[in-house]
């Protein structure tokens, strides 16, 4: 640091003192900034060495699932536990769109009918669901995904940088949409030679096939631990195996290889209905599935510890019932189930989805605007509303706003859901 020189002729008598009280301020400050910019540089090199530190011990992460990074320490592997993401700032919403980015529509044939276009365009819808009613070829069903992302894109739309949610059924074998991969079913899978390659070549096949038809989320691979043969899930090859970690195995292979194409694996349906009889389906009836809690720690929830940490980005819950984690409701309609044992337990925190609202098992519990009430209460990111008529999940829409504005659904719990969807909804593609 230069000291200026002193000047040629002495001050007056009076001007010495403070000169040289001015002197010694000037100095004082100068090694006071000198003192501060050494602690900053010291501190830099500290936290570069801190940061290296911390990435080294840290586990890889997963690929692009929402959700995935807590999920990964909270349960099995290194015990390294890595902050949360980043949660998505919300755009300004109303009570309306918040709603909606919370359902997903259904409606009847080929062509998207002109109200659900133009709740599309207003922010109200979070997603479509299709049914091979919907589905002519691949062609069709890109086109009308291509006209759903135009209405998405509208400038009235505070979502229009987030793409809905375009999904489908694609397990293979019997439950399909769309023609083409995978061909073969679960149960085919797990019974063949290579099941371990035929599960990867399953997902990735769904995915692409998924893909160009404009899609972004398959509701697949189901995860069930069937025990019985003919029963529910094997009759209709809706399983892998009766061993929990050939299903962990093969459905964490389908989940990676499927995510891998950018389309959203959902792990369907927690905490599993391998246990259901040939005649027990929630789609047409309740079921009530009296599995001790030790059997479905150790056997039914398995493959979704697997599923977590392989990064799957959504979970569909059942709508049975599970004495064991609660009596008295349906695991969808269930905080027990959906906040403690899959969110708590297991760790996972990227989004929820029910299965379908309309379904029988739900019969004692009202109209879709007390249903859809009670499955967001519960923790249901999601609501699907499959009954194939657009006014099905405009009722779901409206309970949830009105509930959302009367405070009788938590606002906090509310927004965080939608902050979930959204990062979904960013990390898929365009």
């Amino acid at each position: 640091m230069t000291v200026p020189a002193r000047p040629r002729r002495a001050p007056a008598a009076k001007d010495h003192a403070p000169a040289r009280a001015g002197r010694r301020r000037g100095l004082r400050v100068a090694l006071t900034v000198a003192v501060a910019i050494c602690a900053a540089a010291v501190a830099v090199v500290a936290g570069i060495g801190l940061v290296r530190l911390a990435g080294a011990g840290q586990p890889a992460k997963q690929g692009g699932a929402a959700g995935s990074d807590a999920a990964n320490s909270a349960i099995e592997g290194s015990g390294k536990v890595r902050p949360p993401a980043k949660t998505a700032a919300l755009p300004p919403l109303s009570a309306a769109q918040l709603a909606g980015q919370r359902v997903i529509y259904s409606y009847t044939g080929l062509t998207p009918p002109a109200d659900l276009l133009r709740w599309i365009r207003a922010g109200k819808v979070g997603g479509i669901i299709f049914f091979s009613s919907n589905i002519s070829s691949q062609a069709q069903l890109a086109a009308v995904a291509a006209e759903l992302d135009r209405a998405n894109a509208s400038p009235e739309n505070p979502m229009r940088h987030y793409p809905l949610l375009l999904m489908t059924d694609q397990e293979g074998g019997l439950v399909h949409r769309l023609p083409g991969a995978p061909y073969e079913s679960e149960k085919q899978i797990g019974e063949g030679p290579r099941p371990a390659a035929a599960a990867k070549a399953a997902g990735r096949g769904a995915g692409q096939n998924l893909t160009g038809a404009g899609l972004n989320v398959n509701l697949a691979p189901v995860l069930d631990v069937y025990r019985t043969p003919g029963d529910f899930d094997d009759q209709f090859g809706r399983s892998y195996s009766t061993n929990p970690h050939e299903v962990s195995n093969l459905g964490a292979a389908f989940i990676k290889a499927q995510q891998a194409t950018g389309v959203a694996a959902t792990a369907k349906h927690f905490p599993g209905l391998g246990t259901a009889a040939t005649a027990q389906n929630t789609d047409e009836e309740p079921v009530t599935l009296n599995v001790p809690l030790t059997t479905l720690r150790s056997t039914d929830e398995y493959p979704y510890r697997a599923a977590i940490r392989a990064g799957v980005k959504l979970v569909m819950v059942s709508w049975a019932t599970y004495p064991a984690l609660d009596p008295q409701r349906p695991a969808g309609l269930s905080g027990t189930v959906v906040n403690g044992e899959l969110r708590q337990r297991l760790g996972f925190t990227g989004v929820t989805i029910t299965d379908a609202l309309e379904a029988g098992a739900l019969n004692a519990y009202g109209t879709t605007k007390h249903r859809a009430t009670m499955a967001a209460g519960a923790g249901m990111d999601l609501i699907l509303c499959s009954a194939q008529q657009p006014g099905q999940g405009d009722q779901a829409r409206v309970a949830l706003s009105k509930a959302y504005q009367h405070g009788s659904l938590d606002t906090a719990a509310f927004r965080a859901a939608v902050q979930r969807i959204l990062a979904l909804r960013a990390s898929l593609r365009h």
